[in-house]
């Protein structure tokens, strides 16, 4: 199996894999030595789309190349399958079966279809409902020592940029006992960090409050269990391990949870916040469900409440209507409020979006220009953010024998923490911190760690 995309799909394919190993079926992670290879996707935006169509392309060419085998079978499976169920297995027949994501769960099922002679079928379904419990077969594809654990699935949101919701489905949340149940045993199994995703984390338990109320009561972050209730229950868990909450949506923190983050000790002082924007002429047209000044209050109350915090975040540049005050009222507000994690993307024209229609779309040069410039602003205030650090003590998660991670740094997206010598892999230690990169700290091991 080749997964590409973000943790969510990284999620599903652990499904598919532990579906197909439960079935009998031996993985390989050799391409050429596999008689079935599937591949799962990402829809999100066009180079996601275009890597994938590229990863489909290349791993026929690669069971193309073995000769003497009569059954050798290519799988689709995914967002980018999801979003266009029809038009996929029109525009490559070189595919034996196309999946959505109702399907993760029975695989095992299609696989033995196809491997029987079903050719160029799509078994796709619309309006995906499916989320997995805590005793769903999975095999983990990332290091023992951590472990994302969807938390919901799908999305509400009206963003005029985003077909997540199309691909994705409705926001449906997990029970909060099926989660616990499953973090339980990640945690007595080694893992040292529980990563909690979904399209929109701080949403969880809304939906299972509006269903039990009824439709005019509506979702009520204040009512019913929510994000609070499961975190408080994740640190009930015996052990020492972190939990990382990511994909958080600026429209429904609340001083609750910023004071519930700051009295758990096993959540990480690292809060993941995409904000898009912050003028409020592109927060309206991107339908974001906040404003400006809301943000600005926002990022102030979690600095205050919860002392130490990194923040993440992520801006798009060369949205259509974005003028070059738009865009330098951002640089500003980078300027000022100095995010400790920060990326940009430039505008994705996503089919089927309302964004796609507007008037203004912005030329691709000056996206790319806006893009290099925000970047160029982001490099020279983590390079100072970073050097600040040094002389202080920190507690690291060890990735590899001479990298680590601290609170502020999630796994794949942020910087490391350099070791000057070797220490065992999925353990935390304590190091000092002895120098700095554009957005690596230098660390030297300390002969205790931390309580």
């Amino acid at each position: 199996m080749i997964s590409l995309g973000c943790a969510k799909n990284l999620s599903d394919a652990e499904i598919m894999l532990g579906a197909l190993t439960r079935a009998g079926y031996p993985i390989t992670s050799d391409p050429e030595a596999a008689d079935i290879l599937v591949i799962n996707t990402c829809g999100f935006i066009e180079k996601a789309r275009e890597e994938s169509v590229g990863a489909i392309f290349e791993a026929h060419r690669q069971l193309g190349r073995r000769r003497g085998k009569k059954h050798r079978k290519l799988i689709v499976a995914g967002c980018l399958a999801q979003r266009y169920p029809t038009e996929l297995p029109a525009s490559i027949p070189e595919a034996d079966a196309f999946i959505g994501l109702d399907q993760v769960r029975e695989i095992d099922r299609i696989v033995a279809e196809v491997w029987e002679g079903a050719v160029g079928r799509s078994y796709v379904t619309p309006k995906p409902k499916y989320i997995a419990d805590w005793d769903t077969p999975r095999v983990r594809l990332t290091p023992r020592h951590y472990a994302y654990v969807k938390i919901a699935e799908g999305c509400n949101h009206p963003c005029t940029f985003c077909a997540i919701p199309r691909m994705r489905g409705r926001h449906r949340s997990r029970p909060i006992d099926s989660i616990i149940h499953e973090a339980r045993g990640l945690v007595a199994d080694g893992t040292r960090e529980l990563l909690l995703i979904s399209q929109d984390t701080t949403y969880y338990g809304m939906d299972l409050w509006a269903e039990k109320a009824g439709p005019r009561q509506g979702a009520d972050p204040s009512r019913g269990p929510g994000i609070i209730q499961l975190l408080q229950g994740l640190e009930g868990i015996d052990g020492d391990f972190w939990i990382r909450v990511l994909y958080t949506h600026p429209a429904h923190w609340s001083d609750e949870l910023i004071a519930a983050i700051a009295r758990c000790r096993k959540v990480a002082r690292y809060i993941d916040i995409p904000l898009q924007h912050i003028h409020g002429d592109m927060l309206r047209a991107m339908r974001r469900e906040t404003s400006g000044a809301h943000i600005v209050n926002l990022i102030h109350r979690i600095r205050q409440g919860i002392p130490g915090v990194a923040l993440r975040t992520t801006f798009i540049v060369g949205f259509p209507g974005e003028t070059e005050d738009h865009f330098s009222h951002m640089l500003d507000f980078i300027e000022a409020t100095r995010f400790e994690r920060l990326g940009v993307f430039t505008y994705s024209k996503e089919e089927g979006t309302r964004a796609d229609s507007m008037a203004a779309q912005v030329p691709a040069r000056t996206r790319q220009r806006r893009f290099e410039r925000a970047m160029e602003l982001q490099q020279r205030l983590a390079r100072e953010i970073q050097a600040a650090r040094i002389g202080s003590r920190l507690k690291v998660l060890v990735d590899a024998p001479t990298s680590a991670r601290s609170e502020a740094d999630a796994p794949g997206i942020d910087g490391s923490v350099l070791l000057e010598s070797p220490m065992p892999i999925g353990q935390f230690a304590e190091v000092e911190i002895v120098g700095s990169t554009d957005y690596d700290l230098i660390g030297k091991p300390m002969a205790s760690r931390p309580a």
